[in-house]
């Protein structure tokens, strides 16, 4: 578990910091704990959740690199966790390249530890993926991905951090703009359809001061996020159902998930 630095305002929390304390990870903070806990003894069933979006990620990377994907894109990737990107392509592939996409700056020393000994095939960017350009171009992105062949551009449980007034379908489509034929999008985001409103309350009390608040979207909206792109079966599904019906997950957050091919 990290210390609680002081040049680090660790009483607020975080996405990444909470997300990695509710997938029973180490590298977070008190603020963060905190913040999980609150929600914890409101849905102590949320665990699960985050649990449904990490497979979520995993199941979409093993797909991609079956289609031949072999350089990948993490947007808004947290903290190192269980089961990263990197280790879940390179398992299938080897020579498979990595970017992980950061603004917190918390995650950096852990980003380094984690990636050390993958370095050729992994890099880290800092940097605020609204920034398309600063992200596209950063010495590490275009060291490690070729923007002339296919990338899997990953933007899971991300842009519900983002709001309306900042366009996150904007965002992602000049990422798409940028991409070569036969890449593909793959996005998952926490949703208003389907969601309990004593949740959405409660997510909302722990977050309102938070720097980084939640904006859980309608079904249509995250839809709307691909664009003109055409999503792969099944389409726009519970994260817990792709690719394939999960009978055997709960869940009591609504979060959507779908991938989608750029022609």
């Amino acid at each position: 578990m990290p210390s609680d630095k002081p040049d680090i305002d660790v009483t607020q929390p975080t996405p990444a910091g909470v997300y990695d304390y509710l997938l029973g990870g180490t590298d977070n903070y008190s603020g963060d704990r905190r913040a999980a806990h609150a929600i914890l003894d409101h849905v102590p069933e949320i665990r699960s959740d985050a649990r449904a979006n990490r497979n979520f990620l995993i199941r979409v990377v093993r797909h991609l690199v079956s289609a031949g994907i072999e350089q990948f894109i993490d947007l808004g990737s947290g903290l190192p966790t269980a089961e990263n990107v990197h280790e879940v392509a390179q398992a299938a592939n080897p020579d498979a390249r990595v970017v992980y996409v950061d603004f917190d700056p918390r995650v950096l020393p852990h980003a380094r530890a984690l990636l050390g000994s993958t370095e050729g095939r992994t890099a880290y960017v800092q940097e605020d993926i609204r920034n398309v350009s600063d992200v596209l171009e950063a010495p590490e992105t275009r060291q490690l991905i070729d923007m002339s062949k296919p990338v899997g551009l990953l933007a899971a449980a991300v842009l519900h951090f983002i709001p309306d007034e900042h366009d996150p379908a904007g965002i992602v489509a000049r990422y798409v703009e940028r991409l070569p034929s036969g890449s593909y999008l793959a996005i998952s985001s926490g949703s208003s359809s389907g969601t309990p409103p004593e949740l959405l309350a409660r997510i909302d009390q722990v977050f309102a001061n938070a720097p980084n608040p939640l904006y859980f979207r309608p079904r249509e909206v995250i839809a709307g996020f691909f664009g003109d792109l055409e999503l792969v079966d099944p389409g726009l599904v519970h994260v817990k159902d792709w690719p394939v019906p999960d009978p055997d997950t709960k869940t009591t957050l609504a979060a959507y998930g779908g991938v989608a091919r750029v022609p």
